[in-house]
């Protein structure tokens, strides 16, 4: 398995077997990355007996999501809630070789027992508006526009069999515009044993969470068969944020970030325009030193009594030349590669730990500091993607797909699912190296494509490609925007419509044919564009509305007016008894007359 926790590939293999039979583990893998940030990586995963399950005995396995995957029949399950971008050229490959990645806003993918489209589409449908309650999310609009089935792109990841498998249908939904927030996260602790009362999910916090500059939650349920065991249905959840230590370092008093003075910047000196008033930063955090729960804003609240005793909770990648000081009672286990080291932590009092500021003093260390961390391992595939174009007929989509192995070609499927008024032309699709003309064909192994229809259903496209050695690919195509009815619009329609992420999942390099279910396969996730179509001027509608309204207005009191009043001379006026103001000045003098009499009496 080639991805950022490869340091840590002799605990896994000694913790693998462990984790697989035991009921509930936990952990956290925390990773100084360059530039001041820190990627901390919370992993949760729980096993429940098949037959357990089926008997409604959950055990571990929380008992809300549980009735919901029996009630629609789910086999399995991906839920990613997901903010932020992934900046790979600073830190590096994604964590779990980005498995755990899901594109920005939600991302939701399950294989359902079905034997029709139909009654998958009746059961996706229950899915996702009981998920939705359930994650205070607003996956009930998840619709037929925005599902779709992929062929190529997605395999399941756990043991079915063939019985099931045959009458397993994938389906597969995505909401870029969803705005993750801390609603989310709440439902999402309380499906741990623990519920963030005790062991690493004590850390978590949603002020510190959705301050990050990056964080994606995780959620995967996916039944496990072993050789000679009972099958499992697993759940597995998993937080991974990175963190700017500076800014988590700020107190909460002080909730407004405020730049920091001129003497507490780190500056790169040895720039000739290095000045007092010129700063360039450090490509590393020069002296990079924080402290668990400053960085968090507590502690963790002793381990989880539920979890695996045998594993431990806590995991530094940082080399063993760094001095790392730990509260009273921890117990420290150092991975031979020395990159890396875990922590037992006491079940009864607080953890935490601190990296302080490293001295410059020694003859190996590094003037820049990066001898601090372990350095970011480089990604099987760099992927950028944007807009081509102006105007609001037509447009292009530029992806820019960058092999960068100097000895290894990269094969991978591309999907994208677009929206139903992004009309492809694919006969503009076009795919040819960097200062080559090669043809797509020399490229583009294989194309799945299935158009969109209006109101309908989206536009998918899934291409297998295949980009060799320190290449770099350009693929574009150009679309047509179509015009919305105006109830179509979102309340900020000037602001454009959200478009989901490409999704790439790259091969093994021994695959020649489809992957296989039990092939370990890598993901990126390129960023969400921002389409901007023909918008109305919604200022119409209110400007008719009160011109209407004002000429209605005038037309009928004027109309009122005419036949029923009547316009005659002040002389002329009737001032006698049977008018009206005749009855009123009638009726003062008789009560002022009653009044003076019952006056004269009393007196």
């Amino acid at each position: 398995m080639r991805h950022f926790f490869s340091y840590l590939i002799p605990f896994s293999i000694l913790f693998w077997s462990v984790a697989v039979a035991s009921d509930y583990y936990e952990q956290l893998i925390l990773k100084p990355l360059p530039q001041s940030a820190l990627l901390a990586s919370f992993n949760f995963r729980s096993n429940t007996s098949l037959s357990q399950f089926e008997a409604h005995n959950f055990r571990y396995f929380p008992r809300s999501l549980g009735q919901i995957l029996q009630h629609v029949g789910t086999r399995e399950l991906h839920l990613r809630f997901s903010l932020g971008r992934w900046d790979a050229e600073s830190w590096g490959a994604r964590p779990w070789d980005g498995t755990k990645e899901g594109g920005t806003g939600v991302e939701l993918w399950a294989w359902l027992e079905a034997e029709t489209d139909e009654e998958a589409d009746r059961k996706w449908l229950g899915l996702t508006n009981a998920l939705s309650g359930l994650f205070c999310a607003s996956l009930n609009f998840i619709d037929e526009t925005r599902t779709t089935r992929p062929a190529m792109s997605f395999q399941p990841e756990g043991d079915h069999p063939n019985s099931t498998f045959a009458n397993m249908q994938l389906l597969h939904g995505v909401l870029p515009r969803e705005v993750v927030c801390t609603e989310n996260l709440t439902p999402f602790l309380k499906l741990l044993p623990c519920k963030g009362k005790a062991g690493i999910s004590s850390l978590l916090d949603g002020h510190k969470l959705f301050d990050a500059s990056w964080q994606s939650m995780a959620i995967d349920i996916r039944p496990i068969c072993s050789e000679g065991e009972e099958c499992v249905l697993q759940i597995e959840q998993t937080i991974d944020m990175v963190l700017d230590i500076e800014r988590s370092k700020r107190p909460r008093d002080n909730p407004i970030p405020r730049p920091p003075p001129g003497h507490d910047l780190k500056c790169n000196s040895s720039k000739p325009y290095n000045s007092g008033d010129a700063c360039f930063p450090t490509d590393y955090a020069e002296g990079q030193d924080w402290a668990l729960d400053r960085v968090f804003g507590k502690a963790i609240k002793g381990a989880c009594p539920l979890t695996d005793t045998s594993i431990p909770p806590v995991c530094v990648q940082a080399p063993h030349s760094r001095d790392i000081y730990t509260t009273t009672g921890a117990t420290e286990i150092k991975n031979p590669n020395g990159l890396s080291r875990c922590y037992q932590i006491p079940p009864d009092s607080d953890f935490s730990m601190i990296l302080p500021r490293p001295s410059r003093e020694g003859e190996h260390a590094k003037p820049d500091g990066s001898d601090e961390i372990v350095e970011p391992e480089t990604p099987l595939l760099y992927a950028e993607r944007s807009f081509t174009g102006h105007g609001y007929e037509r447009g292009g989509v530029r992806t820019i797909l960058t092999n960068p192995s100097p000895d290894t070609e990269v094969e991978f499927v591309y999907m994208e699912s677009l929206p139903w008024f992004m009309r492809i032309y694919l006969h503009t699709l076009r795919a040819h190296l960097d200062g080559e003309s090669g043809s797509k064909k020399d490229i583009i192994e294989q194309i799945y494509y299935r158009p969109a229809l209006d109101r309908v259903r989206g536009s998918q496209l899934e291409l297998r490609m295949r980009i060799p050695p320190a290449s770099t690919v350009f693929l574009t195509y150009d679309f047509e925007k179509s015009i919305l009815r105006y109830t179509e619009y979102p309340p900020d329609a000037n602001r454009g419509f959200d478009v989901a992420a490409a999704i790439i999942t790259i091969l093994p390099s021994d695959s020649r044919n489809a992957p296989s279910a039990r092939q370990k396969t890598s993901n990126l996730r390129t960023t969400t564009l921002l389409l901007s179509l023909p918008t109305p001027d919604f200022s119409m509608p209110y400007n008719v509305i009160i011109f209407t309204s004002t000429a209605i207005a005038l037309a009928f009191g004027g109309l009122y007016n005419i036949l029923i009043r009547r316009f005659v001379g002040a002389d002329e006026a009737e001032v006698g008894a049977s008018s009206l103001k005749g009855k009123i000045v009638a009726g003062v003098v008789k009560l002022i007359g009653k009044l003076k009499g019952a006056k004269g009496k009393v007196e």
